[in-house]
């Protein structure tokens, strides 16, 4: 078994690379800082926070190994999140200038709670269905989490993920939805939306073009 402190350092080593790379979940989180203000881009933050849950989950308890060894399964799971990100783009591109875009202080208006939770939500399944995490998940947890290692252990690695990427998009929010640069963002507000579209279509397709 290798030492849990040389295991966790490398694990963490490379999860904050694979978060920090540009993809899915940053490219939502960065739509809802600019068109929605700090607390809908916190919202999805935490969202995509608890979707890591969701591959800790099914690496620790062995279910890599047979999304793994299943390249059917693993496709269907492709399919499903290109189709996601394709529905997410589609919405955005069909994005119209809105008054309340850009406020006369810079500062949105407090959303409503079904609109935090719709974020939330919507982190959620951007992190959930996303096969550049499945694939992180079960490279990690097969290449450099120890078989010997105790689960109660890997849990715990997969708790400082869970908590690392919530803090990465919270301040990924922060940054992009200070009233300045939302500002400079939202005078053509409906432009950044359809370009954010755009992009969400580009990696849905991505996607559902490579080879598992």
């Amino acid at each position: 078994m290798m030492n849990p402190w040389a295991e966790f350092t490398t694990l963490a080593v490379l999860h904050a690379l694979a978060v920090i790379s540009p993809g899915p979940d940053f490219a939502i989180v960065l739509r809802q800082s600019i068109v929605h203000g700090r607390r809908v881009a916190l919202a999805t933050s935490a969202g995509i926070g608890s979707g890591i849950v969701v591959h800790v989950l099914y690496s620790v308890l062995g279910l890599g190994l047979l999304l793994r060894t299943s390249p059917r399964l693993l496709e269907a799971l492709q399919a499903v999140g290109a189709v996601y990100l394709l529905w997410l783009g589609v919405q955005s591109l069909w994005s119209r200038p809105r008054q309340e875009d850009v406020p006369e202080a810079g500062v949105p208006a407090a959303p409503a709670p079904d609109a935090v939770r719709h974020a939330f939500v919507t982190g959620f399944l951007t992190n959930a269905t996303n096969v550049k995490a499945t694939l992180f998940f079960i490279s990690v947890f097969s290449v450099v989490v120890s078989p010997q290692t105790p689960r109660w252990l890997q849990g715990a690695y997969g708790a400082w993920m869970v908590v690392a990427t919530t803090l990465w998009f919270s301040l990924v929010s922060f940054g992009f939805s200070q009233p300045g640069v939302r500002r400079a963002f939202l005078r053509r507000g409906h432009w950044f939306d359809r370009t954010m579209g755009v992009v969400l279509i580009a990696l849905a397709l991505r996607l559902a073009l490579s080879r598992s």
